[in-house]
């Protein structure tokens, strides 16, 4: 008995072995990173950081508020309102200025001249040694999502 008279007699289906059979399924280039559970971006957007003492940063945000060290972030109004709260995922637990850690919450409270379109801009405090901690941070593509709105000025770290 042949393999197809045996195949046939069994019910099966036989296969011709070929290049497009016996290749793999392709991979994806990327796996999907998953950057905090049950967490779905709004948007995925470039950052920059700016910080106290740093030329054209100003005592006060656009609100007229005391810029808040890791909370708050300059956007594009035109993208995202002022007084938006924003989660960003890859924050969660980075050090916050009085030892704590961060939630990942940011609040939308300044606007600059260079922060256009898919772009923030986050503020992290006096002089150029706060930045460290986010410098490790892929800051060309950061996982933001809107939480809310908020009153009056941000909460202080």
């Amino acid at each position: 008995m042949t393999r197809r008279t045996l195949a046939a007699a069994l019910g099966l289906a036989l296969f011709a072995t070929s290049a497009a059979h016996a290749a793999a399924p392709a991979q994806p280039k990327e796996k999907p990173k998953v950057v905090h559970a049950g967490f779905v971006p709004d948007f995925r957007l470039k950052a920059s950081l700016y910080h106290q003492g740093a030329g054209g940063v100003g005592g006060k945000d656009s609100l007229g508020c005391t810029p808040a060290p890791m909370r708050t972030v300059a956007i594009d109004p035109k993208k995202i309102p002022r007084r938006t709260v924003l989660f960003i995922a890859e924050t969660v637990g980075l050090p916050l200025p009085g030892g704590a850690k961060h939630d990942g919450y940011w609040y939308a409270s300044d606007v600059g001249g260079a922060v256009k379109g898919d772009r923030i801009d986050l503020y992290t405090g006096k002089g150029k040694d706060s930045m460290k901690p986010l410098m490790k941070l892929n800051l060309k593509k950061l996982s933001v999502a809107r939480k809310g709105t908020f009153k009056g000025c941000p909460p202080k770290a």
